[in-house]
């Protein structure tokens, strides 16, 4: 493992140890600002979402770059995070989404600076916020109305899976269902309406729909809770139903089935109400697009073979705005959003040599 390497495993174990689930990253968010301003970066702010922003100067002569790596994770303050340090990765919850992907950021301007290269334009690293779960993209999102279209484009980085180009936005929708009834005792009020009953009839119809293999799309039910007691007809229960598709109509299309059977579950003693608690726009370059095209070339050159794909990533916002944008995995690694999560050390050296490639090439063909 090279010096830029062993810095970022270093800097990313220290990132990872700062909890940060999401709507609660202020503490990774403060750490990763403090960082910033002690490399010596200018225009280090945090903005009202809650990003972390530095500009690393550039000749002036060209428009800016924007690379983005964002601070949430999947899990809860209180989870354990151990660090186990092998000879050839490292387990820790969170390592590679996306504490990795932040230590990118400080290891773009290390490479840069070790190789005295200077830009022709300002690259700006965003830190952002509100990636994972029901964030809902409120941080990239916050960045994008920021720039706008001023940019050459926006990089997301992210620790996995190395070798991936997202040039594509999975579209997702989300639900909370909501189903309420009266309630009662368990043996007194027997045959009143239970809300928990409900929800596993509804959940049943919901199951039943029938999904194309092409487009590819997926139903998910996530979440379950409901009632009060074992010998109590619940009052209430929900779920959070995650909608996915690569075609935007045909999401469309399957969320209006879903809305479709909430409206005919509606009956004497029993509310059902569907409520939209996350949505990630589609959209998409042309894989002729220079960008994709020069993607592919930095991971060629760096000795990774490249793949092209799909996915729910901080792009899906700047591509729905037709912006140049696509997403980039710094090292492989597995188990993502487990407790089990890893990542690999020797690839991250090829990593870093396509995300340096790719942000000092983008002047040239943008």
């Amino acid at each position: 493992m090279d010096n830029l390497s062993a810095r970022m495993i270093n800097l990313a174990i220290a990132i990872q140890q700062v909890p940060s689930p999401t709507f609660h990253e202020n503490d990774r968010a403060e750490f990763v600002r403090l960082r910033f301003s002690e490399e010596g970066l200018t225009d280090v702010e945090m903005d009202a979402a809650g990003n972390i922003y530095a500009r690393l100067a550039g000749r002036g002569s060209g428009r800016e770059l924007v690379v983005s790596a964002h601070l949430d994770t999947v899990f809860l303050p209180n989870i354990d995070l151990h660090v186990e340090r092998e000879a050839d990765r490292i387990l820790a919850p969170g390592i590679g989404d996306n504490s990795l992907g932040v230590a990118g950021l400080f290891g773009l301007v290390w490479a840069l600076r070790e190789r005295n290269r200077v830009l022709p334009g300002d690259l700006w690293l965003v830190a952002n916020v509100g990636e994972e779960g029901l964030g809902d993209l409120r941080g990239i999102r916050a960045v994008v109305d920021r720039f706008g279209s001023s940019p050459l484009a926006y990089i997301v980085l992210e620790g996995f899976p190395l070798g991936q180009v997202y040039y594509r936005a999975l579209g997702v929708r989300r639900y909370r269902i909501t189903i309420r009834t009266p309630g009662g005792h368990s043996w007194i009020d027997y045959g009143q309406p239970s809300a928990i009953h409900e929800l596993a009839a509804f959940s049943t119809r919901l199951a039943a729909i029938e999904l194309p293999r092409v487009p590819r799309t997926t139903l998910n039910i996530g979440i379950i809770s409901g009632g009060s007691s074992v010998n109590t007809i619940a009052a209430d229960a929900m779920l959070e139903l995650d909608l996915r598709s690569e075609d935007a109509g045909t999401l469309e299309a399957l969320a209006r089935q879903v809305e479709q059977i909430t409206h005919l579950a509606q009956k004497p003693g029993v509310t059902v109400t569907a409520e939209i608690i996350g949505q990630r726009p589609s959209g998409e370059l042309a894989r002729d697009h220079p960008l994709v095209v020069l993607a592919q070339e930095c991971l060629r050159r760096a000795g990774v073979e490249p793949h092209l794909t799909i996915g729910s990533t901080d792009a899906n916002l700047p591509l729905s705005r037709g912006l140049p944008s696509i997403t980039i995995g710094l090292t492989t690694g597995g188990r993502a959003h487990t407790l089990q999560e890893f990542i690999n050390l020797a690839p991250l050296e090829k990593g870093m040599d396509q995300a340096l490639r790719l942000v000092t090439g983008v002047w040239d063909i943008m």
